[in-house]
């Protein structure tokens, strides 16, 4: 009874928290009064294999002690990745709140160590150029991560909350994709350096650019374009893709549907369509069908003037048909490791947890959600030809069945805690009081999921970092042997 009531403090105390390093320390009392701390310290566990990953790390260990350096590498080289001995299961995080097994996280920073080692001068017995070609293929093997902001409406104010605490503690992903109202928040991180986070993210600056007519749904009245627009010039600079990534180095993805049912939807983005201004962009994924007009989007010609892209396409909401679009994140940069900022109310109810999560809970929700989408393809595919008879109702179909045959989870996916929001509400404007809460909200439904975040993303981090200071040191090295040969 002592250990009940001991527990409810401190889950109280998390609740209560101004922090998160307040929420960390009440949740490490409250793994400590529940025997989930002790859990933590003890390698064992059915969840993991947490012997191969023991000897692994102990292997590891004593190669670097001895400086035998061309056993660790040839050790590293047998497999670097997330989910070595099933680690990255997400129900290993479930059991304590303030973390996963120490074994775990002792692994991981052990493998950093490794390769921060290897990648030190120090280590004269292994070439430069055998060094880079190892690091080259340990990232590929890796893979990287993305973070992927769901359609939202107005509750894009939670993912800018979710966004700030990925900033703070240095784990935003250098990959962003967004749809919606997602896009908007995507574009706004990735078009300017960021140098004073709390001012950045500050709820006024934000507020006051984005109070926008709210929808009047028993009128049918639309949300003002004119006003997206101007919140668009406040938030977002007037930069193509490229331009936005050759001044942040992020990698900003908007999805954009197809107003022609023919036609498929687009990831925009510096590698597929480099020119595409990105203002634009966001209007169109933003462009719900029968709230907004549906957009034209712009590009920069070649002698830097603003024309149509496509002009005989026009573009709406990109959730509707690749909310989450990790497929072409995947073929695009390697992505295989997803967070997930989930605001979609139309899906939110629905939704149960990490995609990855094996309990029976959540086995049992996804065989009812898997049965009730087989039912709605079989049904549509029956009424296919019927429904052709009516543009109106063909598109509809189209749209129903591109909403329900999408997958709105990732590895890690952060949601709000209330799941139940009126579709209408989220289009609605928000007070200045509301975006604060849904700022606050997104930032400690962020707070459970950081040390998950900081544990699974470190590698990829770490392979990352040692990369870019070689390819400076190459083309450092290339333009010394140029300036040599000019003399």
């Amino acid at each position: 009874m002592i250990g009940v009531l001991t527990s409810k403090k401190f889950e109280k105390a998390m609740v209560n928290a101004t922090s998160y390093e307040e929420w960390l320390e009440a949740a490490t009392e409250y793994d400590k009064s529940t025997g989930a701390y002790r859990w933590k310290m003890m390698d064992q566990s059915r969840r993991y294999d947490y012997v191969s990953i023991r000897v692994r790390l102990d292997k590891l260990r004593a190669m670097r002690a001895r400086h035998d350096n061309r056993g660790l590498l040839f050790t590293l080289n047998e497999g670097i990745h997330g989910n070595m001995g099933g680690m990255g299961k997400a129900r290993l995080y479930t059991k304590a709140k303030s973390g996963t097994k120490n074994l775990i996280v002792d692994y991981v920073e052990e493998i950093v160590d490794a390769l921060h080692y290897i990648a030190s001068p120090a280590v004269d017995d292994i070439t430069f150029e055998e060094k880079v070609e190892f690091f080259r293929r340990a990232q590929h093997c890796f893979g990287c991560t993305a973070l992927m902001l769901s359609g939202s409406g107005s509750l894009a104010y939670f993912h800018v909350g979710v966004v700030k605490t990925l900033l703070q503690h240095d784990l935003l992903p250098d990959i962003v994709s967004g749809s919606s109202g997602g896009s908007l928040v995507g574009a706004y991180i990735s078009t300017q350096n960021i140098t004073d986070i709390d001012a950045m993210f500050n709820p006024e600056r934000i507020a006051s650019s984005l109070e926008i007519e709210s929808l009047d749904s028993r009128a049918g009245v639309h949300l003002s374009v004119d006003e997206l627009q101007r919140a668009l010039i406040d938030l977002v600079p007037d930069l193509t893709f490229e331009e936005a990534f050759e001044l942040t180095g992020r990698q900003l993805n908007v999805s954009v549907a197809p107003l022609e049912t023919m036609q498929t939807s687009r990831l925009l983005n510096a590698i597929t369509s480099p020119n595409v201004y990105i203002r634009e962009a966001v209007l169109a994924s933003c462009a719900i069908p029968g709230i907004f007009p549906p957009v034209t989007l712009m590009a920069k010609n070649d002698h830097g003037e603003r024309q149509a892209y496509l002009p005989s396409r026009q573009w709406v909401d990109g959730s509707v048909s690749d909310d989450l679009p990790a497929k072409r994140l995947a073929r695009l940069y390697g992505a295989n490791h997803y967070i997930v900022s989930q605001t979609n109310p139309v899906v939110l109810p629905f939704l149960t947890g990490e995609r990855s999560d094996a309990g029976p809970f959540t086995q049992m929700a996804r065989a009812s959600m898997e049965t009730v989408r087989t039912w709605m393809n079989a049904s549509a595919e029956i009424a296919r030809k019927p429904l052709q008879r009516s543009q109106t109702l063909s598109r509809l179909s189209s749209l129903a069945l591109s909403i329900i045959n999408q997958e709105y989870q990732g590895d890690i996916t952060i949601m709000p805690n209330q799941r139940f929001i009126n579709p209408l509400k989220a289009l609605q404007n928000r007070s200045h009081a509301d975006v604060e809460r849904l700022i606050d909200m997104g930032e400690r439904s962020t707070w459970p999921k950081l040390e998950m975040i900081r544990t699974q993303t470190k590698i990829g981090a770490a392979l990352g970092d040692i990369l870019r200071e070689y390819e400076e040191e190459v083309l450092d090295n290339a333009t010394e042997m140029v300036k040599k040969r000019a003399s």
